[in-house]
């Protein structure tokens, strides 16, 4: 009897779990309708303001928002705070999808729309479902998660293939030499899948790259109503 009450007791809290989930996503798609155009900008959550790409990343954000895109982080510290700090100097929102962590890991105070999730997964999926584009700065473990999900979603077709940006080249080459010399040579992956990423150095340049992008696709748009 003891061991079929354990039983039930579990079966209970997965389902209220469950409930949970679709509670962060209603909320989610809640808070973020119409924030389109964005792009969200990963990166390392321990970066310091005196790193070069910590500027960089807040420089990219504020020509971004002074193109009109709002700007999404994973709301926390590091090249995450750099971002919301650019976006909300060009005066457009500054999302911020912070996560609980068992260390806690508090929203910066750049974003101006901020949501707490408890899931790494719903997280993931505000990260990716309202963004026109990508920026990778350099990061770790949290962030390569990112960027291969985000290749994943655009490989197998599940998003349209927005642009996705490592910034840094220097910091980036030992991994996309990986990828060419091992994972392609392997078979792993094809020549697509690498051309599916974009290297800049220079924060105009991936402004660039989003703005020409976004405008093609916006062009295509309209001939198709048309």
């Amino acid at each position: 009897m003891p061991e079929r009450y354990e039983i039930n007791a579990f079966e209970k809290e997965e389902s209220w779990r469950l409930f949970r989930y679709i509670g962060e996503l209603v909320e989610g798609f809640d808070k973020l309708s119409g924030i389109q155009p964005a792009v969200t900008i990963y990166g390392a959550a321990k970066a310091t303001a005196d790193q070069p790409d910590y500027q960089n990343a807040r420089q990219i954000a504020n020509l971004l928002g002074q193109q009109g895109f709002n700007i999404i982080t994973g709301g926390g510290p590091g090249m995450m705070e750099a971002a919301n700090l650019g976006a909300s100097e060009a005066g457009v929102k500054s999302v911020g999808l912070n996560i609980e962590l068992p260390r806690e890991q508090k929203c910066n105070v750049y974003s101006n729309l901020n949501l707490t999730f408890n899931h790494f997964f719903v997280r993931k999926v505000m990260l990716v479902k309202y963004a026109t584009a990508f920026v990778i700065m350099p990061g770790g473990l949290g962030t390569l998660d990112e960027l291969s999900e985000v290749l994943t979603l655009i490989q197998t077709n599940k998003i349209k293939p927005f642009p996705v940006i490592l910034f840094n080249t220097s910091f980036w080459r030992g991994f996309l030499d990986w990828l060419q010399n091992n994972v392609l040579q392997a078979g792993y992956i094809s020549q697509e899948d690498l051309q599916l990423l974009r290297l800049s150095d220079q924060p105009s340049d991936v402004v660039n790259i989003v703005t020409s992008w976004y405008l093609r696709q916006a062009i295509v748009g309209r001939r198709a109503i048309d």
